[in-house]
């Protein structure tokens, strides 16, 4: 392909080639990240100051107010306001630090009304983690800027040297940069080319490593933006529990939608039939014996499958052998039952409690489920163990392979299952296979 034809891709795929050929260390001083954080650091002095001065000025008048009653309010207000640097400063590191942090949790009023909302912003801990951060922004960021730009100054100055060292012969009268006067005339001047050609060497020395030192002045920006900008440790875990419950609450209403279901339409159905077979039976008992005896013999009959599936609904709630022998048994029952011939292994200890006994039983149903109806495998396997303080269970088989968690998928809404207890999915199918799927569900005893 001639360079007329190349796609637009193809140009974009060679170029990104040939910039992953140039290592990195000689990328980082024109790459895109250097020049951002730069912008990062130059930046945020101006902003430190100038929040520094706000948080500083703002609670120094509320505090030295709170005498007279006018400063517990004022110094609500300036805690306000101390959450509009956060959305300033989530913002600037978003676009410049590409650090995604999510705003806090929002002020919590324990009434309505001025009273409240004055309480609830001298209560917030994100407010003051807010003014935290303002205090600490400045003196930080009088420190990497002191640090930064000199660095920067230097090292492309000290590179470009030969490149301009001619003024100084030219329009200063000198044979060079000075490095050392004494005030007489005498001095240290670069001017010979060795001098010369050192002076650049350390300037290129300087210029690759200001991006990494840079870097890692920003990587203390980054981790006080997500410490005290962010949501607390305890919101997100609020957060999270908020969402399992949810999971739980859905999934339960599901449950009981589908046994209803299956109530409706099976064994009360099956149930209904019945008393009308042995209503009419009933009538035809005098009259015609055999009739009758025939249509008792088929209630007979359909009791029995009522009974089936009620026993298999039952199952589904919660097998009989599950309580009473545990995960070995249960899990070599379904295995029994599986399209696919199934080995099972369980080494547990001892048994964990019946909750997540029922979790990890119903886990390994829904994934041999899966192997019988999707993997076209001809063998699979279960193990069960125990690891630390996680029971550990994985299903393999030697299918087609290409099982994905994707939305909409059963594995999804599995994932989202073990998620809601603190557990965890891991599928491992390439295409063509093998699969292997390892859940991870907490050791409760």
């Amino acid at each position: 392909m001639t360079g007329a034809t190349m796609s637009g891709y193809d140009r974009t795929a060679a170029r990104e080639g040939r910039g992953r050929r140039i290592p990195e260390v000689v990328r980082a001083p024109l790459g895109g990240r250097m020049w951002r954080e730069m912008l990062y650091v130059l930046l945020g002095l101006p902003i430190a100051i100038a929040c520094f001065v706000y948080v500083v000025a703002a609670l120094s008048v509320g505090a030295g107010l709170m005498i007279t009653f006018i400063g517990v309010p004022l110094l609500a207000g300036a805690l306000y306001g101390c959450r509009a640097i956060g959305v300033v400063e989530r913002a600037r590191a978003r676009a410049l630090l590409r650090v995604d942090v999510a705003g806090p949790e929002p002020v919590r009023f324990g009434r309505p009304g001025p009273v409240g909302w004055i309480g609830g912003q001298l209560k917030s801990g994100p407010s003051w983690r807010h003014a935290l951060y303002a205090v600490l922004a400045f003196p930080w960021s009088l420190f990497t800027f002191c640090v930064v730009v000199p660095l920067w100054s230097a090292g492309w100055s000290m590179l470009a040297y030969p490149a301009y060292r001619w003024v100084f012969p030219a329009y200063a009268g000198e044979p060079g940069l000075q490095v050392y006067g004494d005030g007489h005339g005498g001095g240290w001047y670069l001017s010979s080319w060795f001098e010369v050609l050192s002076t650049a060497v350390v300037g290129l020395v300087l210029v690759l490593l200001t991006p990494w030192v840079v870097r890692g002045l920003t990587g203390v920006d980054r981790l006080l933006v997500t410490g005290l900008l962010g949501p607390s440790r305890l919101a997100t875990r609020v957060t999270e529990l908020e969402s399992d419950r949810g999971i739980v609450v859905d999934t339960a209403a599901a449950d009981l939608r589908r046994i209803e279901r299956d109530l409706h339409d099976g064994a009360q159905a099956r149930l209904v039939a019945l008393a009308m077979d042995l209503g009419l039976a009933k009538e035809k008992l005098l009259e015609d014996p055999e009739t009758a005896a025939r249509m008792v013999g088929d209630a007979h009959g359909e009791v029995k499958l009522a009974l089936a599936e009620l026993r298999d609904l039952a199952r589904g709630i919660h097998p009989a052998v599950l309580t009473d022998r545990g995960l070995d048994a249960a899990l070599s029952s379904i295995a029994a039952r599986c399209t696919v011939p199934v080995d099972v292994l369980v080494e547990l200890p001892r048994r964990p409690v019946p909750a997540i006994e029922g979790i990890a039983y119903f886990t390994v149903c829904e994934l041999l489920a899966n192997v019988s109806k999707h993997s076209g495998a001809t063998r699979a396997g279960v193990e069960v163990w125990r690891s630390g303080d996680r029971l550990m269970l994985q299903v393999r088989d030697d299918g087609r392979g290409g099982a994905s968690p994707d939305a909409g998928s059963g594995l999804a809404g599995l994932a989202e299952r073990l998620d809601a207890v603190d557990g965890l999915l891991v599928v491992d199918s390439p295409a063509g296979g093998p699969t292997r799927i390892t859940a991870e569900l907490p050791w409760r005893v």
